[in-house]
């Protein structure tokens, strides 16, 4: 005899303010109902109705954004993935997320289960995870509480992503004190997938069979949603127990199993368990599919005893996933998932009408319409106040010309090389696996993207994960603008042609109208820039409540771009010198300005100034004509000008290839030297013709109206920049190499 299923707490209004959610809210849910909620009821709509999941303080500006495309087959928040039409019969579905809370918490299983659920949210759609990259922001290397944090990221990424087998192809990562409470963690995942072979997340047809999947349900992860829709406090320690806990091996298993189930014909639809667990894919898929679903949470399988209806729904467990089968199919998927060592039991089916009815005990636990839980149903959508931070006037207005410059240039350029934001990232991305299944092109360190070759076909694509925070602190809109065309540019110097965006829009607390009015402005540049590059934005995640006790971080809305490469073997470009003689030119805008440069921040430790300056247009001209030079094979090296201005891409091109080289930059417009050496304004990029090709490259330059400057040639073992840097590559690459490591073994 089943024992008697315990009693739910009364729903009060303070309960109700407990979950997160406000009296307007609660006066919603009782429309919806027509009567008080349950508290299991409750705690649906508190983990479907917070940020994390409903986006209701940011869905308003995200449908801004430029959202179809011609290569676009799913329309921005349509599915789980983004999916874009690449050629030859494929698609390529990619995904860009945050786990920043869980991380913050519990650095190494809130970065392993942020990997875990990129990956599945890739596979649900019918497409094989092909390539992972991350995004990652943390504080002062100083504290030994970033390296914790740091250390425990990176292995949680690394285990959970070489274990399923999967390479990191890219990624950025940050250092900065406005991250200081409040680390980053944004994960990425590309797959592919024959065009017209999708899964969709949807619940249809009366009738038929609805299955868990994969692991069994525990209490991990409860409330994660709400949890992710609050800012980090001194109380968040004591809920460890919301983060999750992954298994890479388990994932692989479901990962092989869901492809080889979509296979059989039997599905209808799958969707994967993430934030807000059985509540969230229950309630999704059915109001996507316009019908209703009968669910019988006792057939859950359980790994823990005694488990609530409340539990079971907002339960967070990892490498779980809901399918609907056709009736009478069920049993081909589930043969399939015990072939491969998983759960697969039938545990509720597609009903007439328009609610989810979540039965426990032989009773009814909550019975609710789900277009009210959802995004884009009756969720609530707000318009929050915004009004402009005032420390913008000043750092803004800030006077270069007050600035007192050391003019030792060889110490300036070795203090900037081992600058954590500049230097190696070696001591990170050794610890992944980026050349598992033989595909990877382009790994993490000498390459300005990621570029992973698609066997059969001669194309490749070309990704990258981008954002300078610090542009977007001091000038929303145009950091908005710089990030997306920094991205592309990355990808461009690569040899890809960018098609399309994936974002992850990290900021502080919505309901501070500063806060509010920095995340529209950003939204805005990125949305000026997409349409500029032709490349829309097919999905995301947003991230807010990113603050700590001390204040927020810097507004950093991660682009996740996606290019092209028509031939891997022909097209793709990396950024070291190649030969002795060839000819450096520099492409571009002018060198003005040192507003928000790695330059201010760690020579005179300023973050102020303005972002920046970017046109879009010309930036438009130059992608186009950079591709069609490494297209034609015309040059040999290319890299774009970013974090420490000119000085240090003409550096990172001799320690890349360990070649020196004999230059003369003095001709380059800027009001001063330091400028032209340190600034990092936009549209500017490096490249190298050979001797034999330089004169046809000079006359296609003259003939684009792309303004450029011969600035020397490659050879030797010293980078020599006109009289005023003299070191040998040796150097250069030491300073390079051993910060973070160093800091790490402290």
């Amino acid at each position: 005899m089943a024992a008697a299923s315990p009693k739910e707490p009364e729903v009060t209004l303070e309960l109700v303010l407990d979950h997160g959610l406000t009296e307007e809210e609660f006066e919603m849910i009782k429309s919806y109902l027509g009567r008080v909620p349950t508290f299991t009821e409750l705690g649906v709509y508190s983990v479907m109705w917070s940020e994390h999941c409903s986006y209701k303080n940011s869905i308003l500006e995200i449908k801004k954004l430029p959202r179809k495309g011609e290569q676009l087959l799913v329309e921005a928040g349509e599915e789980n993935a983004g999916l874009v039409d690449i050629g030859d019969g494929l698609a390529c579905a990619f995904k860009i997320e945050s786990h920043n809370h869980p991380s913050a918490i519990e650095p190494y299983q809130g970065a392993a289960t942020g990997v875990g659920g990129i990956h599945r949210d890739i596979f649900t759609m019918g497409a094989r995870p092909i390539a992972s990259l991350n995004s990652l922001r943390f504080g002062s290397m100083e504290n030994p509480r970033v390296r914790y944090l740091l250390d425990g990221v990176v292995r949680g990424i690394s285990d959970y992503g070489n274990s399923f087998g999967v390479p990191v192809v890219a990624g950025e990562i940050y250092f900065d004190e406005s991250y200081e409470g409040n680390p980053l963690v944004n994960a990425m995942s590309v797959g592919i997938v024959k065009v017209g072979e999708t899964a969709s997340a949807i619940a249809k047809g009366i009738g038929n069979p609805v299955l868990i999947v994969g692991s069994s349900t525990g209490r991990d992860g409860i409330h994660g949603a709400t949890f992710a829709s609050e800012d980090i406090s001194e109380a968040s320690e004591a809920k460890r127990p919301s983060v999750q806990v992954g298994d890479p091996f388990t994932e692989k298993l479901l990962l092989e199993a869901s492809l080889e189930a979509l296979k059989t014909g039997a599905v209808v639809g799958m969707q994967d368990m993430g934030a807000a667990g059985i509540a969230c894919s229950s309630s999704e898929m059915t109001a996507k599919g316009g019908e209703g679903m009968r669910m019988d949470l006792d057939k859950v399988p359980m790994r823990e005893e005694g488990m609530t209806a409340y539990e079971l729904l907002l339960s967070e467990s990892q490498e779980r996933m809901l399918v609907v089968a056709e009736k009478g199919r069920e049993q081909e998927i589930i043969d399939v998932y015990e072939k491969w060592d998983l759960n697969a039991v039938v545990i509720g089916e597609v009903v007439e009408g328009d609610k989810v009815t979540y039965w426990k005990d032989g009773e009814i636990k909550a019975e609710i319409p789900a277009d009210s839980l959802v995004l884009g149903g009756g969720a609530p959508r707000y318009v929050r106040d915004a009004v402009r931070p005032a420390y913008l006037d000043e750092v803004q207005n800030f006077d270069e010309s007050s600035l007192s410059h050391p003019e030792n240039h060889n110490e300036i350029l070795l203090k900037l090389l081992s600058s954590p934001n500049i230097c190696s990232k070696r001591w990170v991305h050794e610890q992944y696996d980026t050349m598992v299944r033989t595909n990877t092109v382009n790994a993490p360190g000498a390459t300005n993207s990621g570029v992973i070759r698609l066997k059969g076909t001669k194309k490749g694509l070309a990704v990258k994960t981008d954002c300078n925070g610090r542009y977007v602190y001091l000038n929303p809109r145009k950091g908005g603008q710089i990030a997306v065309a920094e991205s592309a540019r990355n990808v461009v110097c690569s040899g890809g042609k960018p098609v399309a965006i994936t974002n992850c829009l990290n900021f502080g607390n919505p309901y501070k109208p500063e806060v509010y009015w920095t995340f529209k402005e950003a939204l805005g540049g990125m949305g000026d820039a997409c349409r500029a590059l032709n490349t829309p934005v097919t999905g995301g995640n947003v991230s807010l409540y990113n603050e700590n006790p001390k204040g927020a971080i810097f507004p950093t809305p991660v682009i996740g771009m996606l290019g092209i490469v028509e031939d891997v073997e022909k097209h793709t470009m990396t950024p070291g010198f190649k030969e002795e003689g060839d000819v450096i030119y520099y492409l571009g805008a002018d060198r003005k300005g040192l507003g928000g440069s790695e330059y201010l921040k760690a020579i005179h430790g300023l973050t102020t100034g303005d972002a920046p300056d970017i046109n879009l247009d010309f930036e438009v001209k130059l992608q186009d004509f950079l591709l069609s030079m490494i297209k034609s094979q015309m040059i040999t090296a290319a890299h774009d000008l970013s974090d420490g201005g000119l000085a240090v891409t003409l550096a990172e091109m001799a320690i890349f290839s360990g070649l020196g080289a004999a230059l003369s930059v003095k001709g380059l417009e800027a009001a001063t030297y330091h400028e032209t050496l340190y600034s990092e304004a936009q549209s500017g990029v490096v490249v190298t013709a050979s001797l034999q090709k330089s004169k046809a490259f000079e006359e296609l330059l003259n003939k684009s109206s792309i303004p450029y400057q011969t600035i020397g040639v490659a050879g030797g073992n010293e980078l020599l920049i006109d009289s005023e840097i003299h070191l040998k590559v040796e150097d250069l690459k030491n300073s390079y190499e051993g910060a973070i490591s160093d800091a790490m073994s402290q």
